[in-house]
């Protein structure tokens, strides 16, 4: 069974290549265009999507200047059913953002596969009215299929800026077994971690293309790894200070 699961994660992995290369491009330009000019990326998803948050944050090979928004009572060590709840209310967002510093060179980078719930949608709302640039990894089938939770019908991909679709089928289960009434076997953490270091990647190659350093993490534990990463913290840390708590 894990083998065939292998090969439909393979599938949406070419899927994704051949449909939002464009796209994903476009972001990492975007991505370049902001470490440029000494903008953040901060990045917000509620339950398990703020683990892409995580993963591209203080991470060795990475870009340094990524801000993860790390609420709390919308991730899941909290409470799984309160945080699914709080995601679901409308106007929360402005509680999760009102110390949240977003200048207009940022990007903003929003997780929602289902792209339904309002706190995500109002989010990039409020980063776009702050200048920002967003982002949205969703699923854009889910427009087809269900309807918004969001006061004005709204859906992820109506608000952003640029959207990169992660195919993901309605309910993200991509195994089915005929003994079982449910499907099972998430694949939306996988591809979207896919997407994110694909994007970061090419923002980085762009920047040595244009002849500017990109500030890249070094692991602590290779050589002269701490020394190269405390200078570079010292540079982010102002707006971004869980580089520095």
């Amino acid at each position: 069974m894990y083998s065939l699961y292998f090969q439909k994660l393979k599938d949406l992995f070419d899927i994704i290549e051949k449909n939002e290369a464009s796209h994903i491009s476009l972001a990492a330009e975007k991505v370049a265009h902001c470490i440029r000019q000494d903008g953040i990326i901060h990045v917000f998803g509620c339950g398990h999507s703020h683990m892409l948050g995580e993963e591209l944050f203080y991470r060795a090979g990475g870009l340094v200047p990524i801000h993860p928004i790390f609420f709390e009572d919308l991730m899941l060590h909290k409470g799984a059913l309160r945080s699914s709840q709080l995601e679901k209310q409308n106007d929360f967002a402005h509680v999760v953002m009102e110390n949240v510093q977003i200048k207009p060179n940022d990007i903003l980078l929003v997780v929602s596969t289902s792209g339904r719930n309002p706190v995500p949608i109002d989010v990039a709302e409020i980063a776009k009215e702050r200048g920002a640039y967003v982002i949205a990894i969703t699923s854009v089938v889910y427009r087809e299929s269900v309807t918004s939770r969001h006061k004005q019908g709204k859906f992820l991909a109506d608000v952003a800026d640029l959207v990169i679709d992660n195919h993901i089928a309605v309910g993200d289960a991509l195994m089915e077994h005929p003994d079982s009434p449910v499907s099972f076997g998430s694949g939306s953490t996988i591809v979207g971690m896919m997407i994110v270091n694909g994007m970061m990647v090419e923002a980085t190659n762009m920047m040595i293309e244009h002849n500017f350093i990109p500030p890249i993490f070094r692991s602590s534990n290779a050589y002269d790894g701490e020394g190269h990463n405390s200078q570079l913290i010292n540079k982010y840390k102002k707006r971004i200070p869980l580089l520095d708590n």
